[in-house]
């Protein structure tokens, strides 16, 4: 069964046009042992929505899963775990963290608990609402 995620990033470092781009990459550079404890739980076919942080802070693409977590390459610290994702498209509209706030029914979503958290799950339920608001 299918996992649902939000991963979160600094458009200015990695932005959702980049991963369009690259139509693949490894997520890396979680460090936050919550975070992490979250990749090494994923699989290949979850799916996960992109989420920009800073100025924009909105929910803009989705994005799957493409591989079992594995050992960043590059940390050279077996702790530090990665996952590919793979560009699906971008979100019909984006999706603000205020809009994100005012929905009662994701008050219970990590994305609003747990704000500086780069890597959170969502329940199923949670990931329609969300589609939905994204005009999906």
């Amino acid at each position: 069964m299918a996992q649902y995620w939000i991963l979160k990033s600094e458009p200015t470092s990695y932005s959702y046009e980049q991963l369009e781009r690259d139509r693949k990459t490894a997520w890396d550079g979680v460090k936050n042992p919550l975070a992490l404890k979250h990749i090494r739980t994923m699989h290949s076919g979850d799916e996960a929505l992109i989420y920009h942080t800073g100025k924009e802070k909105a929910l803009v693409g989705k994005a799957t899963i493409v591989s079992e977590p594995y050992p960043d390459p590059a940390a050279g610290d077996p702790k530090l775990v990665v996952v590919d994702i793979q560009a699906v498209k971008r979100l019909e509209h984006s999706v603000p963290l205020a809009a994100v706030k005012a929905e009662k029914s994701l008050a219970d979503l990590a994305l609003v608990r747990m704000g500086r958290l780069s890597v959170v799950p969502a329940t199923p339920a949670q990931w329609k609402r969300l589609l939905r608001m994204a005009g999906e």
